[in-house]
């Protein structure tokens, strides 16, 4: 395949303002990521152009121009405007991945307000959470989401509205509920665009720690220097192409490159909610013969179990360029992609927290199977001596992930949490929390989490936040929480409990409990194995220790013990 520019080209002289440029941004000028992805795309000429094209369940289909978008974002930023919705006020979405969701992300943004996009699986606690951190004042949701809000209503008072884009007008609203019908409404053909800067807050993406409760990732608007250009090069987007992003925007992914990259680009994109299914995947590619595919290596694990001979079925000849991001994507998945469709998945590697890829698999650059490739343009990636902070220099030692803070879409902050985001940044570096070595061709090698947040199938669980679920079942008594290895999403939640007297260990307490947590915070944190003790391994001060439940899960070396409690 041909490739326009090589990683060597574009390194040369490389600098963000090239992406300004292309933008038409000066510095000090306003910029508006709702008005990027809709209005400006109109003004050059693409208004008739489909922006979307979606498919659901029940075999519902729809399909907008770049003008219908445009025309509906100023619809719903009118309608939350008309509720008194004002800059910097924080709109959550909480919906199934239905074109409302899309079309809302460019309304909230275009009146200057923080969108705040939660994954719809979330139970009402996990909702809650976030909700009550962000101090959220609407949120814009479905009737299927509605007992999860209202469970929880009471216990949010800056919480104002719950807008319902599907309400059915045989019920009546609740309280604090309103009605939006994105069909029914009248189209807004001009709207006043908040005037947005660089600086002015846009997203608001919530992501698991290994301590304390989720934190709220702040991005900016200026964020779309950054994502305009990573999806530009990495994903290669070009006028005629027509792209996947499987990721749901309640995930960083669904939002800096299910909505704002290819949009911002004028680039048409498919949306599939109809659930996983090897067959589906395959039909949906053939049928909008999608040209450039940006999945999970998880599915794509389930891609490869589900066999080889349901590829022979369809026609696939459509693809050209192939991406993966989340975790680590393993060296059989790219030789397998290779086999099956005679290009690579080239792995990407970023987080919330940096808004963009930062180190990646460039098209054209020779991919090594396995490994993370190297840091985009104009990222500085290297990695750190975990005890001095310092650059390693010898090829295939183990260090820190970190950058050097200066691209346009790291966050600004964690929300309400100053004390956590400072910890992130150490001797003018931000630290990932992951690890990884530096082979002497300067490609990176992933080699895992330096802290005890689960990725399972691309997802971070935070242990603490499902032990404290745990313990709010009347069987627990205590209760820690571990990655498990699991061939297909790589790690899963394993939870180790003691029981309170009067419960008895079995099969239909384990399934009580799993259930529990998944109803409560999301089918991601469930556990998906559980193993009674009769007390957990602790230290002398009575700190549970997860490390020594986390190395006889992985088998490794338990290590230093001598701070174990005795028996």
């Amino acid at each position: 395949m041909q490739y326009l520019f090589t990683y060597e080209e574009r390194l040369k002289n490389f600098d963000w303002s090239l992406s300004e440029n292309e933008l038409e941004y000066k510095k000090g000028n306003i910029i508006n990521i709702g008005w990027y992805c809709s209005d400006r795309i109109c003004l050059k000429g693409k208004a008739d152009k489909i922006a979307l094209f979606y498919e659901g369940f029940g075999g519902i289909e729809k399909k907008y121009t770049f003008n219908d978008i445009r025309l509906a974002g100023n619809s719903i930023g009118t309608f939350l405007r008309n509720l008194g919705i004002k800059n910097d006020d924080r709109v959550c979405l909480f919906m199934d991945r239905i074109p409302e969701l899309y079309l809302s992300f460019l309304g909230v943004l275009k009146i200057g307000a923080i969108v705040q996009p939660l994954f719809s699986a979330f139970g009402d606690e996990s909702l809650f959470v976030r909700l009550e951190n962000a101090q959220t004042r609407a949120i814009i949701t479905q009737r299927k989401h509605l007992p999860k809000v209202r469970k929880i209503l009471d216990r949010l008072p800056y919480l104002e509205f719950i807008v319902i884009v599907d309400h059915n007008k045989i019920k009546p609203l609740e309280k604090k509920e309103v009605a939006f019908n994105m069909e029914e409404s009248i189209p807004v053909e001009n709207m006043e665009i908040f005037p947005a800067h660089a600086e002015s807050p846009s997203v608001l993406h919530y992501t698991s720690g290994t301590t304390g409760q989720p934190k709220g990732v702040k991005h900016v608007h200026y964020s779309l220097i950054s994502q305009y250009l990573t999806a530009k090069w990495v994903l290669d987007l070009r006028d005629d192409d027509i792209y996947w992003c499987t990721a749901d925007p309640g995930w960083v992914t669904g939002t800096s490159y299910g909505i704002i990259g290819p949009w911002s680009l004028g680039i048409t994109q498919c949306v599939l909610d109809t659930g996983f299914s090897a067959q589906a995947w395959y039909r949906f590619i053939e049928k909008y013969r999608i040209t450039m595919w940006y999945s999970a290596p998880t599915a794509i694990r389930s891609l490869m179990k589900a066999g080889d001979e349901i590829i022979k079925e369809h026609d696939l000849s459509s693809l050209r360029h192939l991406a993966s991001v989340g975790e680590p994507l393993n060296s059989e998945a790219v030789i397998w992609s290779e086999k099956i469709f005679g290009k690579p998945f080239l792995d990407t590697f970023w987080q919330t927290e940096t808004g963009s890829i930062m180190i990646t698999n460039f098209p054209g650059m020779k991919v090594k199977p396995g490994s993370m490739g190297k840091p985009f343009p104009g990222i500085t990636g290297v990695v750190l001596d975990p005890k001095t902070y310092q650059p390693i220099t010898e090829p295939g030692k183990i260090g820190l992930i970190a950058f050097k803070p200066d691209w346009p879409s790291i966050m600004r902050s964690y929300w309400n949490n100053k004390e956590k985001y400072e910890e992130k940044f150490v001797n003018g570096w931000y630290l990932s929390g992951d690890k990884a070595s530096i082979d002497n061709e300067g490609y990176f090698w992933f080699v895992g989490r330096d802290d005890d947040v689960i990725n399972t199938g691309g997802h971070l669980v935070s242990p603490f936040e499902v032990e404290s679920a745990l313990l709010e079942h009347p069987a627990v008594g205590e209760s820690a929480v571990v990655a498990k290895p699991d061939e297909l999403n790589m790690e899963v939640v394993k939870a180790f409990i003691t029981l309170k007297p009067g419960f008895t260990p079995g099969p239909d307490l384990e399934l009580e409990i799993m259930n529990f947590i998944r109803k409560k915070l999301s089918p991601l944190a469930m556990p998906q194995d559980i193993e009674y003790m009769e007390k957990l391994p602790k230290t002398r001060s009575g700190k549970i220790m997860r490390r020594l439940l986390h190395a006889k899960e992985w088998g490794e070396d338990i290590g230093d013990i001598s701070t174990l409690e005795n028996d």
